[in-house]
């Protein structure tokens, strides 16, 4: 675990996150199984989450995902970002993953010893509040 400034740190989880594909697949087999793998994941990325404070502001979230290979596609490797986010909600590190809790994400992608995810979270003082107003309800894409 490192940090930047004060409020931002950067914690290191070595867990090769189901892609979205897997997830469909797991999803499509039995009712439970999709649930199944969420939870197993969820909680083996708690272990790392343990050292984190709670974040009552609002926080980015930059993900940098590194993998063995280049076989799997960015956007399939990305999706691990919701295990990530449901287990800081689950661990109560955030209060939520919606807007008004995680404001921002990015994803950068590099080629690496050991499969996993580097994620820096920084405070977001002026949250949704910096416009004055929340987001479309028609802009979530």
């Amino acid at each position: 675990m490192s940090s930047g400034q004060s409020s931002d740190i950067t914690i290191w989880i070595p867990v090769k996150t189901p892609s979205l594909n897997d997830y469909i697949r797991a999803c499509r087999a039995n009712r439970y199984a999709g649930g199944q793998m969420k939870k197993r994941v969820e909680d083996e990325i708690s272990i790392y989450l343990r050292p984190l404070r709670r974040y009552e502001e609002p926080v980015t979230i930059d993900f940098h995902w590194i993998e063995k290979t280049r076989r799997r596609d960015l956007d399939n490797v990305a999706f691990g970002k919701k295990f990530v986010l449901d287990a800081l909600v689950k661990a109560g590190k955030l209060k939520d993953d919606n807007r008004r809790c995680v404001t921002a994400f990015s994803d950068t992608f590099d080629i690496g010893q050991e499969t996993g995810v580097f994620i820096t979270i920084k405070e977001d003082r002026h949250g949704s509040k910096e416009t004055g107003r929340e987001p479309d309800a028609d802009s979530t894409g």
